[in-house]
């Protein structure tokens, strides 16, 4: 890779649409992979960003169907839900050498996407940010930060460092993990909790970690066991005290997608979660309890 990167982005929604822009402003080759209609918007009128820590600008990008050149890396930002519809527009034989670079929720996905192109190529990344795409072309970024945790233990190092340099330089912090399992497993371990209490009853941060609290702070202590049996990072007392420190008007995205009547990641996140601490014996009542709740509440479609 050299200076100036061609980067594709699966999905140029929230995250994705935000970090194409910021990667295009920055001078690097950006070509947004979506559908049709979105790619037409994205042609004519680029990406437009409203932000508080970024800027407003707007962001000249190219925009296809499915990947047809080589890029020096593709950056996965579509919903667990909608991967494997997704990966049609990524064929392996056109991905080649590039790295994939999934920033999707859960655990699994890895392995998944590491069974379909080049292991030594798939980085998993973490991003810490709320962005959301209010309109094909239209990202809102609300947080005060955008954080971003590269990792890919198979990967060449020095691709991992050309990547996250590149990501910084356009304004997300960015910073490589050596430990892939920790790095995945310290975004499962906050999320969990938050998108599946915020999502079960409905409401926001705030009001889960006052009218909830015990239930909370025992799905936290369950995630965290789970996590340390996976090799993971485990810290009941940090998460909570995150937890805290959040407005209290915070909502989750899967809430979000609850409210908007979109596919949820339940599995992506409960089941994995689930499904882990079967495999290493952790007992999990609470998540147990609330992920048959959810399921109950909203059936796959």
């Amino acid at each position: 890779m050299g200076n100036e990167l061609t980067v594709a982005v699966l999905g140029p929604g929230g995250v994705g649409g935000l970090l194409a822009a910021l990667l295009s402003r920055a001078g690097h080759r950006v070509i947004c992979l979506s559908g049709e209609e979105t790619a037409e918007v994205l042609r004519a009128d680029g990406i437009r960003v409203r932000s508080a820590h970024f800027g407003d600008f707007t962001a000249r990008v190219e925009a296809d169907t499915q990947l047809r050149e080589p890029v020096d890396a593709c950056l996965v930002t579509v919903k667990h839900t909608a991967l494997d519809t997704a990966l049609a527009r990524v064929p392996a034989e056109a991905l080649a050498d590039a790295l994939l670079v999934p920033f999707l929720n859960g655990v699994e996905h890895p392995a998944v996407l590491r069974a379909r192109y080049r292991p030594d190529r798939v980085a998993p990344a973490v991003i810490r940010v709320e962005s959301t795409r209010v309109a094909p072309g239209m990202i809102e970024h609300a947080s005060p930060f955008a954080e971003i945790d590269l990792a890919g233990a198979e990967v060449p190092r020095t691709r991992l460092d050309t990547l996250a340099e590149a990501i910084a330089a356009a304004g997300p912090a960015a910073r490589v993990q050596d430990d892939e399992t920790a790095a995945l497993w310290a975004k499962m371990s906050f999320l969990a909790p938050f998108a599946l209490l915020t999502t079960r009853y409905g409401l926001p941060l705030g009001d889960v970690r006052t009218r909830h609290r015990d239930e909370l702070t025992a799905l936290v202590e369950e995630t965290a066991a789970i996590s340390r049996a996976c090799g993971g990072p485990a810290d009941p007392a940090q998460a909570l005290t995150r937890y805290d420190a959040f407005p209290p008007a915070t909502k989750s995205s899967m809430q979000r997608d609850a409210e908007a009547g979109r596919p949820l990641e339940l599995d992506a996140i409960g089941g994995a979660l689930l499904r882990a601490a079967e495999r290493h014996g952790v007992a999990a009542p609470v998540a147990a309890r609330v992920v048959g709740e959810l399921a109950k509440e909203h059936p796959p479609t």
